[in-house]
């Protein structure tokens, strides 16, 4: 009557061991660690780097606990944050500016664990220590970019309609298009109003010349302002998640700020390069005439041109190009490395239908001419690759190859699918949280948590003996579940998660009262232990069944409508009250019934 098959015990058995396994790495902590990266995508960290590192730091007698390269990035461990600072500051003088060295925190889980993919809990901010930025998105920056946009529009949309127009000028709130007479402002406000219906036109006619001044409406501006946010936590979101550096906080605060926090991060210098570390594509034609690019090497740029680095292996050769910009990274919906037809790496990218037109009719204009494809990181250009121009190209798909590594080519990838800010950012707040003050946090957290498991299983162990003793241990196990479940899933733990771990074991050994008191009710019924013990577990369990569904509903609709603190206590809540379920039936049974249920004759429960 109370004996799981053997195939249920198997399953409780595994869910057990998977359980312990997965949740062990949170008992090994975190090391102190000096993590070194590039400034640029272009600049590698490798076993060359590793092995110089290695070298300096035997020389300054510093012992390193281990070294490995990742996300081209490497990552040396000490015993202890003095050997972690000594270090850094070795390292930093001997590297120079070309490399970022910052101090970080890496779990220190056994390499048999890291086999199984077993890893620690990801912490939040006030649990491991880390920086919290407060950022202002320029908001100007954002319209002014939008101006730039129109103004590329009207030259492309006046050109293919064949209307001849003067200079094409940005202002300071607009764009102002010179015409030479009243038709041929007639015909471009017609061909401006159909191609762009969010700008406002004014025009100028008379002795003073004939002029369209095109400005953005409120409405369109507003738009603009608050995709420039979204875009923004988007871009900051592909970057650092991509790079897998950390778990960060990226959300908007606000109409008009952003706040990044990154745990674990203890240096600031090291989270401002991984915020600013973003890309966008510009495609650019080169000037072709030897006078002018002999001019620009002399110091003297001619205007509207620019001197940029193309890059080549047999040394980064100057190269001239016009600054009106053809097409942006703005246009980019994919980019992906691969190979070309010489199989050399390659990156082939993916452009929205508007890119691909424009694309189609820059190549078809300039055939025989050089295009360059500038990669703009930091605010700084460098030069791809500037091929000739063969022929037509349509499709919206583009191929950039040039002197470049396979990794090279997965990092210019990684760079462009992040896409580009669509505004400039000022850190207005910044603050970092030491380790410490993050060790003390969980110390009392989870203090707090284990005093309170202490205090309800003595209160069980005494009130229902036995079956205190096996409510108790189900209670155990459904923290083992728990924790595991957060580690799996890398959910961030802060101090709300802690105290819902804590509202969990709470609720978690309602559901053994509830089946107690029934065993209880039908032993003083008169019925026979065994039976009662089957009676109570299924008496109980449409009660426990109605106050866990109720109890989630509830959690569901803070996991879906909180945000920042609430989403945290929301995640560990949903999650403890589906591991109680489990544990408070399934585990408890199984504890109970290899007590009970072997017995031929059970005359009293311990109940």
């Amino acid at each position: 009557m109370n004996r799981y098959p053997l195939w249920k015990n198997l399953i409780i058995l595994i869910a057990l061991v998977a359980g312990l396994i997965y949740a062990l790495p949170n008992r090994y902590g975190e090391t102190p660690a000096v993590q070194v990266s590039g400034t640029r995508s272009s600049v590698k960290v490798d076993t060359a780097v590793m092995d110089r590192i290695e070298k300096l730091l035997q020389a300054a007698k510093i012992q390193p606990e281990g070294a490995f390269l990742e996300n081209n990035s490497l990552k040396v461990k000490f015993a202890g944050t003095e050997a972690q600072l000594k270090a850094k500051t070795a390292i930093q003088e001997a590297l120079g500016d070309d490399y970022v060295v910052a101090l970080n925190l890496l779990p220190n889980t056994p390499g048999w664990l890291a086999q199984l993919h077993a890893k620690p809990m990801a912490l939040g901010l006030d649990l491991r220590g880390g920086v919290h930025f407060l950022m202002q998105v320029d908001m100007r920056a954002a319209v002014d970019k939008a101006y730039e946009r129109v103004a590329g529009d009207v030259r492309r949309e006046l050109k293919d309609k064949k209307i001849r127009a003067g200079s094409i000028k940005r202002l300071a709130t607009g764009v102002e298009i010179q015409l030479r007479d009243e038709a041929t402002l007639a015909e471009s406000r017609k061909a401006i109003e159909r191609s762009l219906p969010t700008v406002q036109i004014a025009q100028q006619s008379g002795e003073g010349g004939y002029r369209l001044l095109l400005t953005l409406t409120d409405e369109e501006q507003r738009r603009i302002q608050s995709d420039a946010v979204k875009q923004n936590i988007a871009t900051l979101h592909n970057r650092v998640n991509e790079l897998g550096t950390t778990e960060p906080v990226i959300q908007q605060q606000g109409a008009d700020r952003i706040v990044v926090q990154l745990p674990g991060v203890q240096d600031t210098a090291r989270a401002k390069d991984i915020i600013g570390r973003t890309a966008t594509l510009e495609v650019r034609m080169v000037e072709e005439d030897a006078a002018k690019l002999s001019e620009a090497l002399a110091g003297k740029v001619p205007a509207g041109y620019e001197l940029l680095e193309e890059l080549d292996p047999r040394g980064n050769r100057p190269i001239l190009l016009k600054t009106d910009v053809e097409l942006t990274g703005e246009n980019i919906n994919d980019a992906q490395a691969g190979f070309d037809d010489q199989n050399q790496p390659a990156v082939h990218i993916g452009l929205d239908s508007a890119g691909a037109n424009i694309f189609r009719q820059l190549t078809a204009e300039n055939i025989g001419k050089r295009m360059a494809m500038v990669l703009v990181e930091k605010g700084k250009g460098q030069v791809v690759t500037a091929p000739v121009i063969r022929g037509e190209i349509g499709g919206g798909r583009v191929q950039i190859t040039g002197s470049m590594s396979t990794a090279d080519a997965n990092d210019t990838a990684l760079l462009l699918r992040a896409g580009s800010l669509a505004a400039p950012m000022e850190v207005v707040e910044e603050r970092t949280i030491g380790p410490s003050l993050g060790k003390e946090n969980i110390e009392k957290g989870f203090n707090s948590m284990f005093y309170g498991f202490g205090a309800v299983v003595l209160f069980m162990v005494i009130y229902y003996r036995m079956f205190g003793v096996t409510a108790s241990l189900a209670l155990g196990a459904n923290l083992v579940f728990l924790i595991a479940l957060l580690s799996v899933l890398s959910t961030t733990l802060t101090l709300p998660g802690i105290a819902a771990i804590a509202l969990t074991l709470g609720m978690a050994i309602d559901s053994n009262v509830l089946i107690n008191e029934r065993i209880r009710e039908e032993v003083r019924a008169g019925v026979p232990p065994q039976t009662a013990i089957k009676a109570g577990y299924e008496h109980a369990w449409a009660t426990i069944l109605d106050s866990n569904i109720t109890t989630l509903i509830a959690g569901v609709a803070l996991l879906i409508f909180g945000s920042g603190a609430v989403r945290g206590f929301a995640v560990v809540h949903c999650l403890g009250i589906i591991t109680s379920m489990f544990s408070a039936v399934v585990v408890s049974r199984a504890l109970v019934n290899l007590i009970y249920g072997y017995r031929r004759k059970v005359t009293s429960l311990a109940v």
